[in-house]
């Protein structure tokens, strides 16, 4: 078995672009094997989840462990840590172990500048606006720089401090901080943020606009104010993952959204099934993370990196 650190040398998000992207399709065409992630709770401090797959048209198979611990900064800590077991599809064998922190962001990243490329009615050059201006947002910037032109960046925070340095880091994108209702009123807007009551009011979202929403990946969570998911074609990357503890979980769980309005998933359209209805929808991806999505990254970190030899077993 191999470690692969992977402290530096990413690949480049037009690489992780396309092998997600390829992912969400084999998914779409129901040709994986992904049971819903499972939560274990810490009480106020955070959880930890385990995500398994099978992927076989990249013939990789394997499970992250990933926690989610929101004050780790006061610790000197990331909010995110990860580690990736790769499996061999033969013996069982554990052949690889992957450092995944940075790459959950690389592949959240990737996963939403797919669902904007397939579903914002822009196709070549886009406003982005940001809900948040932690290490996800700039995943969300550096994956859409890699798939459009991004004619303006809005960043808004609740820490002004934070946009203002997020901004700073993409002034070459023309980015800067901004109220939180000149943010939404961008073509494809990416909520970030940890939030468990919505930040983005209905009223703030014009027609044809593409939402990320990122941040609500657990029970409890949400960013969107319900009204806009009753506007919108709302696609999620996995229905049960989505229901459980997406955007949509709150709505769900109140009564306020009925699961059967899901348009679909992001894997039907990419390979066509699904789509928006029209240029001025409203549309909305729901992405709760699959482990579809940290195979296909691995598979890049197997291709490219040289790792650690650990005895097993």
């Amino acid at each position: 078995m191999k470690y692969y650190p992977v402290h530096s040398g990413y690949p480049s998000y037009a690489r992780v672009n396309r092998v997600i992207e390829s992912a969400f399709a084999e998914h779409g065409r129901g040709n994986v094997q992904m049971p819903p992630k499972v939560y274990v709770t810490f009480g106020k401090t955070g959880d930890f989840r385990t995500m398994p797959a099978y992927l076989p048209a990249a013939g990789i198979a394997g499970v992250k462990i990933v926690n989610v611990h929101p004050n780790n900064r006061a610790h000197g800590l990331p909010t995110v840590m990860a580690l990736t077991v790769i499996i061999d599809v033969d013996t069982g064998l554990p052949t690889a172990l992957i450092n995944a922190t940075d790459l959950t962001a690389l592949r959240t990243g990737a996963a939403g500048a797919v669902a904007a490329r397939h579903l914002s009615p822009r196709r070549s050059s886009i406003s982005l606006g940001l809900i948040g201006a932690g290490r996800q947002a700039a995943a969300q910037v550096e994956a859409m720089a890699a798939a459009f032109t991004l004619d303006e960046v809005r960043v808004w925070s609740r820490n002004e401090k934070t946009a203002a340095a997020l901004a700073a880091r993409y002034a070459d994108y023309n980015a800067r901080p901004v109220s939180i209702e000149r943010a939404c009123d961008s073509d494809v807007l990416a909520a970030t943020t940890p939030s468990r009551e919505p930040l983005v009011m209905a009223g703030w979202v014009h027609e044809g606009t593409h939402i990320n929403a990122i941040g609500a990946d657990a029970p409890g969570k949400q960013e969107l104010d319900p009204a806009i998911l009753l506007r919108a074609e709302v696609f999620v990357d996995d229905r049960e993952q989505a229901i459980h503890s997406g955007e949509v979980n709150v709505p769900v769980r109140t009564g306020f959204y009925d699961p059967a309005m899901i348009a679909g998933t992001l894997g039907e359209v990419v390979i066509g099934k699904k789509g928006r209805s029209s240029p001025d929808a409203i549309t909305v991806f729901d992405s709760t993370g699959l482990a579809i999505q940290d195979l296909a990254i691995a598979s890049l970190v197997l291709e490219d990196g040289e790792g650690c030899e650990l005895p097993f077993p």
